[in-house]
């Protein structure tokens, strides 16, 4: 628990709000897609509550005072990751994806609590690994992940279309007491 925010599943009548964070995130981002480079991306991310429909998904949020501050998807089943390249694959490991937080609280560790409570989760089932895909464009939150333990993981590398979508893990075993 944080002082500013709490971390839980979103509500079904959250879904929109968060979907229309998350669209207005990534279309701010430096160098990634915009909307018409890539609508069903961004078609994904307008309907993000789909995502609390997979029965390996979790889709988590910080809340402050009923306010929406970020959220992400925490994926128990590497099967259902729905990324490119061989992530979906990966046994014994859990992965998240679509981190965004509302540029107006950046800075406040949103970002690093929901990536940890991703963590947590994968530690409760005893997984040996978390797997994570970022790109150019979130470079800091790419710091954020190396500071969190994650490294490059080359083989999970793919491209999205012509984006290039890079791969990174945290093995558990040798960083478990660090959270």
């Amino acid at each position: 628990m944080h002082k500013e925010f709490v971390i839980r599943e979103a509500k079904k009548e959250e879904f929109q709000e968060l979907g229309q964070l998350m669209v207005s995130v990534y279309s701010e981002l430096d160098g990634f897609p915009k909307k018409n480079e890539q609508p069903k991306y961004y078609e994904m991310l307008a309907n993000i509550g789909q995502f609390s429909e997979k029965p390996s998904a979790k889709l988590l949020v910080a809340v402050a005072k009923s306010k929406i501050l970020g959220g992400i998807v925490y994926f128990s089943d590497m099967a259902q990751y729905g990324s490119g390249g061989i992530a979906t694959q990966e046994k014994n490991a859990s992965g998240f994806r679509l981190l965004a937080v509302d540029p107006a609280v950046r800075g406040m560790g949103v970002g690093k609590a929901l990536t940890q409570t991703c963590v947590e989760l994968a530690q409760e089932k005893k997984h040996k690994q978390v797997i994570l895909h970022t790109t150019n464009a979130m470079k800091i939150a790419w710091k954020m992940y190396e500071n969190l333990g994650f490294e490059r993981s080359f083989d999970l590398d793919f491209m999205q279309e012509e984006l290039q979508v890079f791969g990174f893990r945290l093995i558990l075993e040798l960083s478990s007491s660090s959270f």
